[in-house]
């Protein structure tokens, strides 16, 4: 990773920052290239600001004022863009142990002599496994934790961004970072809140859960309401009799048949099935009469 190039300006309006801004972080392929994305997005929100507060003193008609904060909107848009990718980037160097995760310097390994680095760093790895400070990039661990932010929230609530910056150019107010800081702020809040009350309500189920059963009640609790297996044969047969008892009378149900369906009906299981329910029906009557398992 190489130190950030500079942008060029001469020649270029404000339309072309926003433009060049826009097509670096589209074509940024290293955290470097997504750094310098940034710098040029940042570059054109300050342009655009300037432009913004000098037609103001100016007393410039105001659709002029409206296009400078359009402006700044657009360009705030692509550099909390390229803030999210720099999270991304971060972290994945992390994960991958090439930025130290907890204490000490933070740093991105790479494999270019060519780079320049602190000559005191204890650190410091000879050959091609030269180590790039935070500081050698130009970035400090409060840009990082804003990077990180504006990622989470939009990925908690995608288009927050966009929205702000949307909201406050509707009432023609000037869009700015920190109305974009807060807009994300506010929504990690919201989520943390929610997670909270969730966690309480989880605890509270937990508080409240009875006490696991005993064996004994267990045994109890099959012997008065069955097993699973016991319980979906009575359904199945509750479901048989309303079946049934859906159907139209025999005479009626025989004359409803269809002349090409006659040769799908087949009697023997019909009368397998009657003959079932018949002695299901007169062993349960026994049982229930008698307060024994009639079977036995």
């Amino acid at each position: 990773m190489t130190a950030l190039s500079p942008i060029p300006l001469a020649g270029e309006n404000l339309p072309g920052l926003i433009d060049r801004a826009a097509t670096m972080l589209a074509s940024a392929k290293t955290a470097a290239e997504v750094l310098e994305a940034r710098e040029a997005a940042g570059l054109a929100y300050d342009v655009a600001k300037r432009a913004a507060r000098l037609k103001n003193a100016k007393a410039a008609h105001d659709d002029l004022v409206a296009a400078a904060h359009r402006a700044q909107a657009d360009a705030l848009e692509i550099e909390a863009a390229a803030k999210r990718r720099l999270a991304d980037e971060y972290d994945a160097a992390q994960e991958r142990g090439e930025v130290a995760g907890h204490g000490g310097g933070r740093n991105f390994k790479v494999g270019d002599p060519n780079v320049e680095t602190h000559s005191d760093d204890p650190n410091r790895i000879g050959g091609n496994n030269a180590i790039v400070t935070m500081a050698d990039l130009g970035l400090r661990r409060d840009q990082i934790h804003d990077a990180r932010l504006l990622r989470d929230a939009e990925v908690a609530d995608p288009g927050l961004v966009r929205r702000t910056l949307d909201e406050r150019l509707e009432r023609g107010v000037e869009p700015t970072r920190s109305a974009v800081r807060r807009a994300a702020e506010d929504r990690l809040q919201r989520s943390l809140d929610r997670l909270q009350r969730i966690q309480e309500s989880v605890q509270r189920l937990e508080k409240d859960r009875p006490p696991p059963l005993t064996p004994e009640m267990r045994a109890r609790q099959i012997a008065v309401f069955g097993t699973q297996e016991d319980r979906a044969i009575c359904g199945r047969i509750e479901e048989i009799i309303e079946r049934i008892d859906e159907q139209p009378s025999p005479a009626e149900s025989v004359r409803r048949v269809p002349p090409a369906s006659r040769h799908a009906v087949d009697t023997a299981p019909i009368r397998r099935a009657a003959a079932w329910l018949t002695d299901f029906s007169t062993l349960y009557e026994q049982e229930v009469q008698n307060g024994t398992d009639a079977t036995e």
